[in-house]
């Protein structure tokens, strides 16, 4: 008899850990499983890295599967326990932990964050705990001021180096509220919040307020990189055809980025937006609820999620990325339904297949009378009276953060070329004109067309642009007023700018040369991600004294010219 009760355990025990991970997917179609798989098949067919997707409805992680590997060197495959480095996703959970805080009466949203953090400059403007939160603090992406500074990404980066960096900022990038531009320094800043609030780290706090309440027993932020994670993913980066390489991560920082977790554990996460039993409906909407601008523009970001709509559904969603890691979650509050893409090779677009897979799931809201209403408004066909008015601006222009934007003619269509991209142009209104393929992309024309300005409209972000005309090639005399010694005070580094061969270069000891495009005698362009952008500042007698990095999340960086003669090759 006894032997017959461990036979039937037995037998059950291989039913639940083997049969297990099919169950998730028994209450989708077949039909539908199989579309699902199709969309990631190119990664599970070879030794490669890939993804894990869960899909939430109700209270039920209805599908999950991986595909590709988790480990290349151990051909290690991806299961739905399979732990990710969740990047920028992450951000969600620091903003709830503020938001629990706040409803616990331990801070206000609208609190200076120098009363908690003394140690941050006296900028003489106020910065709340909103503004870190929304995105429109002004304060500098530590990314982009550690690289700058010689620190690459794939060193090691601890949380007190952060803080250093952060405590020396001399300037801001904007007036709070005034603009938004996406800070990973402002998520760093509210992790310290909490810290100096609740007398906890961000990993402990998040883990007693919302981690073991919710049962996600593998999740945590990864505050420490020598720690080791089971059933932990690795990632990796294209190389070549057919080949791949590790692409490090090295942080032992919390806050913007580092959270840990698995589809199990996230499911119950999504699950929280609809069926709150963590922080109550209230908290909840703090979370989701959509920031603002001091001119009264509303955003689409609110505390760590982004709300939007998705064939007329209501969606929160965000993405990350952290060397090969790609990361997407999705909820649909009105359906109950979230959908999970996580990915450890850098070439895959998570919240492409994300949408992919929401397409196969929901109906449109929308009625197909009042989207071809929608579409008839935007066309592409430009009349004799437009191609009047656009042609003086056609040609190419520069923003104040470097980005270049062309615009063209061909065939009565326009074209803008932007971000290693040629579009179509569709009109909107006589002024205003979308991309074809991302109509939230808006580029607006001034009214009267006598400033040859255009300012671009990207979700949030807006941009100026300003015509310019390219200039002839220098001679090297000319050239030579560039050369010299940079020094910035804030960062207390320095970049140099060197002649060689008739090509300007600017130099660094951390960093390989980068060639230098002079835009115009002012603006000076280099393939450096970090600060592919310098405008050069010069006194009365238009000599040059130094140079701006406005580049990306970055405005207004200083460097000082600290003598002129050339720099020689070591």
């Amino acid at each position: 008899m006894q032997m017959f009760k461990t036979r039937v355990f037995c037998l059950f025990l291989y039913f639940f850990v083997v049969a297990g991970a099919k169950l998730w997917a028994q209450t989708l179609s077949e039909p539908i499983v199989k579309k699902v798989n199709s969309l990631f098949e190119n990664w599970d067919k070879t030794q490669s890295p890939g993804c894990v997707v869960g899909i939430v409805r109700n209270d039920t992680l209805i599908f999950a599967n991986g595909y590709g590997m988790a480990n290349l060197e151990y051909s290690v495959p991806i299961r739905p326990e399979t732990v990710y480095h969740l990047a920028s996703v992450s951000k969600q959970f620091t903003a709830y932990a503020i938001i629990l805080l706040a409803q616990q009466g331990k801070l206000s949203i609208d609190d200076d964050i120098r009363k908690y953090l003394p140690w941050f400059p006296n900028l003489k403007q106020k910065i709340t705990i909103r503004n870190l939160l929304n995105h429109t603090s002004g304060i500098r992406d530590q990314w982009q001021l550690l690289s700058i500074a010689g620190t690459r990404l794939d060193d090691v980066i601890t949380q007190e180096q952060i803080i250093k960096i952060l405590s020396k900022q001399q300037e801001l990038n904007f007036n709070p509220g005034d603009a938004f531009s996406y800070s990973n320094s402002g998520y760093t800043l509210l992790a310290e919040i909490v810290k100096s609030v609740s007398g906890q780290s961000l990993r402990r706090f998040t883990d007693s307020a919302i981690f073991k309440p919710l049962g996600m027993t593998n999740t945590h932020f990864h505050d420490d990189y020598t720690e080791i994670e089971k059933n932990r993913s690795y990632s990796y980066d294209r190389k070549g055809s057919f080949g791949f390489k590790n692409s490090i991560l090295s942080y032992s920082t919390a806050g913007p980025t580092s959270l840990f977790s698995n589809v199990p554990d996230l499911s119950k996460w999504i699950m929280n937006f609809y069926n709150t039993r963590v922080g109550g409906d209230r908290a909840m909407a703090n979370l989701t609820q959509r920031g603002g601008l001091n001119n009264g523009q509303e955003l689409a970001y609110g505390a760590g999620i982004t709300s939007a709509t998705y064939k007329g559904w209501k969606q929160y969603w965000h993405n990350g990325a952290d060397a090969g890691y790609r990361t997407f979650i999705s909820v649909f509050p009105d359906l109950k339904m979230g959908i999970i893409v996580l990915s450890n090779l850098s070439e895959i677009n998570t919240q492409e297949r994300a949408n992919q897979i929401a397409d196969l799931l929901i109906n449109d809201k929308l009625s197909q009378n009042i989207s071809k209403e929608k579409e008839q408004k935007r066309e592409s066909k430009l009349s004799p009276e437009d191609l009047v008015m656009l042609k003086e601006q056609l040609g190419d222009y520069i923003s104040e953060a470097g980005n270049t934007l062309s615009l063209e003619l061909k065939q009565d269509n326009l074209y803008c070329s932007i971000w290693n991209n040629t579009s179509l142009l569709m009109k909107e209104s006589d002024n205003t004109f979308s991309m074809l393929y991302a109509p939230d992309i808006k580029f607006k024309f001034d009214p009267v067309f006598k400033d040859q300005k255009v300012i671009m409209h990207a979700y949030d972000e807006t941009f100026h642009f300003t015509k310019y005309q390219k200039m002839p090639a220098l001679d090297n005399k000319s050239m030579q007023e560039f050369t010299g010694v940079y020094y910035s005070p804030e960062l207390d580094c320095s970049y140099g700018i060197m002649l060689k061969d008739n090509q300007l270069y600017l130099t660094n000891n951390k960093y390989n040369d980068a060639k230098l495009t002079l835009i115009t005698t002012d603006h000076l362009l280099n393939d450096n991600w970090w600060m592919n952008h310098l405008l050069m500042t010069r006194n009365s007698a238009h000599q040059i004294t130094g140079f701006e990095v406005n580049s990306g999340r970055i405005m207004h960086l200083k460097f000082v010219k600290k003598k002129a003669d050339n720099i020689k090759r070591k």
